[in-house]
This record gives structure tokens, C-alpha cells and sequence, in this order.
């Protein structure tokens, strides 16, 4: 299935956690938080403003932080994303 978001929206497929402590401990999934990392999927157009639309400052492939309650979680393909919007995004990851 193909879709675009609409607007200054995002779409994100969250990145799975680490499933061992870094002493070696393996942690259940019922006790592991969801990670709150995620790769862009989609983006959207921009934001419409008075003076035109204001594009979306993160790509399709960066690698970003987002807030633990923050966007809506939606089924695409049987695959699970989230759509939230660019303010919600509170940090892109640059891997140096």
C-alpha cells in the first residue's frame, strides 16, 4: 500500500530495543518499555503558512527521538506505525 501524509505530518516505524542489559540479563518483552526511536517512513508536504508551505525538516530514513504518548498508532500492511506530527519529533539521530 502506497500513502503520503498530509501536511507536516510524519510516519515512523519504531526501532526495536535492545532485548539484553548491557551486564548481559535478558529482559522479558512484558517488562520492556517501547522504545521511543523510530525511522522515518513518510513525510509529508509541509505546513501551509501565510507566506506558503514550510517544509518538513526531517527526510524518509533519518532516525529520530519522539515523545512516549505523543502521535497516533495505526496498522499499514499488518506492520505497525505511528503518525505524528514535526513538532511532536524531539531530536533527528546523526550517527557520526
Amino acid at each position: 500500500m502506497k500513502f503520503r501524509p498530509l501536511y507536516d505530518r510524519i510516519v515512523v516505524k519504531r526501532i526495536d530495543a535492545e532485548n539484553k542489559t548491557a551486564s548481559g540479563l535478558i529482559i522479558p518483552d512484558a517488562a520492556k518499555e517501547k522504545p521511543s526511536e523510530a525511522e522515518v517512513v513518510a513525510v509529508g508536504n509541509g505546513r501551509v503558512t501565510k507566506d506558503g508551505v514550510r517544509p518538513v525538516s526531517v527526510a524518509v530514513g533519518d532516525r529520530v527521538l519522539f515523545g512516549k504518548y505523543t502521535g497516533d498508532e495505526v496498522k499499514i500492511d499488518g506492520v505497525e506505525h505511528i503518525i505524528l506530527r514535526e513538532e511532536d519529533v524531539l531530536a533527528v539521530i546523526v550517527r557520526a
